[in-house]
C-alpha cells in the first residue's frame, strides 16, 4: 500500500508534498523536475554510482546523490542551476573519454538505449576532453540469436548485472576486475548459452548505452522506415504482460517489454521478447483451408465457415462432450476468449484448452 503524501518541502522554488521514505529523485520526477542519471532503473534499488544526479539541498555543505537521499520535511532542493550543470557535464565527458558520442544508437537496440546519446546531447559532450583509454571487450564469437554484446559501448553502470540479479533472480552475468580492466561477463567468460541466462532480455532493456542489444530487433535497423510502438498483450500466457510492439513499414522488428505494465512491471520472458517471427512466417496460412478428398485445399470463407459448422452440428448430434477445442499460443487473447466462450456456449462443456506452457 502507497504510504499517504502528507509531509511538505521546496524544490525548485516550488512547495511540494512526499511521503515518508521516498527520495528526493522520486519526488522531483513525480513533480516533473528533470534530472540526469544513467545507473538508476526505479525497478532497482538505488545505487548512486553515476553521481549525475545530484542535487544541492540547503544547508548541506556538499550536492548530495538524490537517488539514495531520503526526503525529509522542510527540505529546499535545488535541482539545476551553473554549478550543478558544469558538474554533470564534466561527469559525461569522463564517460565519454571511454565511449565517445555516437549519434547512430538505433533505437531498436534496446528501450533505454538512447538515454546516453541524449544526455550527451543535452549538454554539448564531444568526448575530446577526456579522450583516452578504453575499457570493455565486445563478444562478437557469442553466437545467441538474441542477445548482442556489444562492449565497447559499455560504461559499468552494471544496471544489467543488477536487473539480472534483482529483478529476474538468475545471476546469470556479473562484472570483474576493476579501472579500465572492467569487464560485465558470465561466469568462466563463456558464452550466454552456457550460463544461468534465460534470454528474458532485461539486461537490454535496461542499457543505457545499447551495449547490451536485441539481435532480432537490428536485423531492420538498416531500414529507413520510423519505428512506431503500439501497446499491446503478450499472448503467450495468461499473465497479461503488457507490450510495446515495434513496427517498421506494417511490419513487426521487435517487441519491448511495458515498464508500466500493471502485471509485468517490465519483465518479459524469451518468448514474448523475441519470438514473433512468426507472424511474417512464409508458412504461415493467408488463406482458409479445407479438406477435400483426404486433402486441405485453400478456400473462401464462406466455404469454410459452412464446412466448420457442419462439423460442430455433426458432433453435437452426439453428446456435448464430443467437441472440445485447443486454441494457439500464437493467437490473440481476444481469439483465446472467444475459443472458450464458444465451447462453452455452444457445446456446453469446459473441455477447452491453451497449447501455452509460459
Amino acid at each position: 500500500m502507497n504510504k499517504p503524501l502528507d509531509q511538505r518541502m521546496t524544490i525548485d522554488g516550488q512547495e511540494v508534498i512526499f511521503a515518508e521514505g521516498e527520495t528526493i529523485y522520486a519526488v522531483a520526477q513525480r513533480n516533473a523536475r528533470s534530472i540526469p542519471t544513467l545507473c538508476y532503473d526505479d525497478r532497482l534499488e538505488a545505487f548512486g554510482a553515476c553521481r549525475l544526479c545530484v542535487v544541492e539541498v540547503e544547508g548541506y555543505r556538499n550536492p548530495v546523490a538524490s537517488c539514495t537521499t531520503p526526503a525529509s520535511a522542510g527540505m529546499v532542493v535545488t535541482t539545476k542551476n551553473a554549478t550543478l550543470d558544469k558538474h554533470r557535464k564534466t561527469l559525461l565527458e569522463l564517460v565519454a573519454s571511454e565511449n565517445p558520442p555516437d549519434a547512430d544508437v538505433s533505437p531498436l537496440r534496446g528501450k533505454a538505449s538512447q538515454e546516453m546519446t541524449e544526455l550527451f546531447t543535452e549538454y554539448g559532450v564531444t568526448g575530446a576532453r577526456f579522450e583516452g583509454k578504453k575499457s570493455g571487450t565486445s563478444r562478437p564469437d557469442d553466437d545467441n540469436p538474441f542477445i548482442l554484446r556489444d562492449y565497447d559501448r559499455c560504461i559499468s553502470c552494471y544496471r544489467c548485472v543488477r536487473v539480472c540479479a534483482e529483478q529476474e533472480g538468475d545471476f546469470a552475468i556479473s562484472v570483474m576486475n576493476r579501472g579500465f580492466s572492467t569487464q560485465i561477463t558470465t561466469e568462466f567468460s563463456g558464452l550466454l548459452k552456457d550460463s544461468d541466462c534465460t534470454f528474458c532480455g532485461q539486461c537490454v532493456q535496461t542499457c543505457p548505452t545499447g551495449a547490451l542489444a536485441d539481435k532480432k530487433a537490428l536485423r531492420f535497423a538498416e531500414d529507413p522506415a520510423p519505428v512506431k510502438k503500439t501497446r499491446s498483450v503478450c499472448g503467450y500466457c495468461g499473465v497479461g504482460c503488457s507490450v510495446d510492439i515495434m513496427t517498421k513499414g506494417g511490419r513487426i522488428v521487435g517487441i519491448q517489454p511495458a515498464f508500466d505494465g500493471p502485471a509485468n512491471e517490465g519483465a518479459l520472458c524469451v518468448k514474448g521478447q523475441f519470438a514473433f517471427d512468426f507472424v511474417h512466417h512464409t508458412d504461415r496460412l493467408t488463406t482458409p483451408h479445407v479438406r477435400k478428398e483426404g486433402k486441405l485445399v485453400p478456400a473462401s470463407w464462406e466455404e469454410a465457415l459452412d464446412v466448420a459448422a457442419e462439423g460442430f452440428l455433426k458432433a453435437k448430434n452426439h453428446d456435448r462432450y464430443a467437441t472440445y477445442a485447443i486454441a494457439s499460443g500464437r493467437a490473440p487473447s481476444e481469439s483465446s476468449y472467444l475459443t472458450q466462450k464458444f465451447i462453452r456456449a455452444n457445446n456446453g462443456t469446459h473441455y477447452v484448452d491453451n497449447c501455452s506452457r509460459g
